[in-house]
């Protein structure tokens, strides 16, 4: 009798598959979302175009993100990750060579535009897919330790592209990340990612027997689940492109600033760490309720103005931390895997243009009302998104009870 090879898939080990993901997330992250924290004042200065249209090209990249994402989804159902992903890193490679070349304002856009069709097929949300589209309700441990890679995203990548920023400039600098991704994270999605058997598209109405936790999302909970993404998004993208506004605005020195700041990434990785050892004993509910109270609890003591600043940054670095992991294994656990690429598409959708708007609304409040009154504003969302999150774990128990009543 002739055994038939091994699937490609086999081949390729769970743990191979994870580290090329989560080092290509790394590599993603610190070409795209994380970069002009370091060089957009470079280029604001060396070309005199105004910051805001500078730092705004990421917003727009944001918007192109979030508008292509239910497209993405979809096809990371039907096809499987591999080639998203490798398109993702094609565009940031593309649109990285676009900035650098870049002889104008309007040219600058255009290349963050390219950047953002990278971003909606390559972060977070793509590569959650790609792991749900593959292993099924086995994902919840692969996208946890997914989270861990990507944590160390803006640890790694801010001193590299300062570094870089020092010694080639700024456009020397997106060279630099476009070979990256063009050498380096392309060649990884195709090598190590496998070839996935495609899914014949779903016709409506051909599920109507499924349950609603497989493939058919309850539509009240996709509402908060998507309400309670969103606000997280809102937070934690204002936060990150004004916290050492914030925090230089009570008083405290630049340098000052920039370390309580660092303490955040620290804490995101040593929550998703803590997460990683004993998410096989709590639902992904527990992680994300956690998650919502960790960051109501820091930006609120933020806004008091306790002493303790680097115990509230800590307790909302840990928050976000975990946000992250339960972006991603929420839904699994809600709905199932059934349709779960596509679900994510969805999902990402109001997540990544509010987080393109999110720094420019930061923006107008600070000039209106301070750091203060735009810590009051955002810990007002924070505390909306507790009770968001206990409204979502309340429908879960009704839901359950009335699955209950009709066996």
């Amino acid at each position: 009798m002739s055994l038939s090879p091994p699937s490609p898939a086999i081949l390729r080990s769970r743990g191979a598959i994870i580290t090329a993901l989560g080092l290509t997330q790394i590599m993603a992250w610190g070409s795209s979302y994380y970069l002009p924290a370091v060089i957009a004042p470079a280029v604001s200065s060396d070309n005199g175009w105004p910051l805001a249209w500078v730092v705004g090209g990421l917003s727009l990249g944001l918007l192109v993100a979030g508008l292509i994402s239910p497209r993405v989804g979809s096809s990371i159902e039907r096809h499987g990750g591999r080639n998203v992903l490798a398109f993702s890193a094609g565009c940031i490679g593309v649109g990285q060579v676009g900035l650098a070349v870049a002889p104008n304002l309007a040219a600058y856009i255009a290349a963050w535009l390219i950047v953002g069709l990278g971003m909606g097929a390559g972060l977070y949300d793509a590569a959650f897919a790609t792991l749900g589209r593959h292993y099924g309700h086995g994902a919840r441990s692969a996208i946890t330790t997914l989270t861990l890679f990507g944590g160390f995203a803006s640890t790694i990548c801010w001193p590299i592209s300062a570094f870089l920023l020092e010694e080639v400039g700024w456009r020397g600098t997106c060279l630099v990340y476009a070979a990256v991704q063009l050498v380096i994270a392309l060649p990884l999605y195709l090598v190590i990612l496998p070839r996935e058997a495609p899914k014949p598209p779903v016709k409506p109405g051909l599920n109507q027997a499924t349950p609603a936790r497989e493939g058919n999302p309850d539509p009240s909970i996709m509402i908060v689940l998507a309400a309670t993404l969103t606000l997280a998004a809102v937070i934690s993208s204002t936060l990150s492109v004004h916290l050492l506004t914030i925090l230089q605005g009570s008083g405290m020195a630049l340098a000052a600033a920039v370390g309580l700041g660092a303490l955040v990434g620290p804490s995101q990785v040593a929550a998703r760490a803590i997460e990683m050892t004993i998410a096989r004993y709590h639902h992904p509910i527990l992680t994300k309720f956690v998650s919502v109270t960790f960051v109501a609890i820091g930006v609120s003591a933020l806004w008091a103005g306790m002493p303790i600043i680097p115990l509230a940054l800590g307790f909302y670095g840990a928050g976000i931390g975990l946000e992250s992991i339960a972006r991603g294994t929420l839904p699994l656990a809600l709905f199932g895997s059934n349709g779960y690429a596509r679900l994510m598409g969805r999902l990402a959708m109001p997540s990544l243009i509010a987080q393109a708007a999110a720094p420019s609304a930061g923006a107008l409040l600070l000039e209106r009302f301070g750091p203060h009154g735009t810590l009051a504003a955002l810990s007002g969302l924070a505390l909306a998104n507790v009770i968001l999150a206990c409204g979502l774990g309340w429908r879960m128990l009704r839901r359950q009870e009335s699955q209950v009543q009709t066996r």
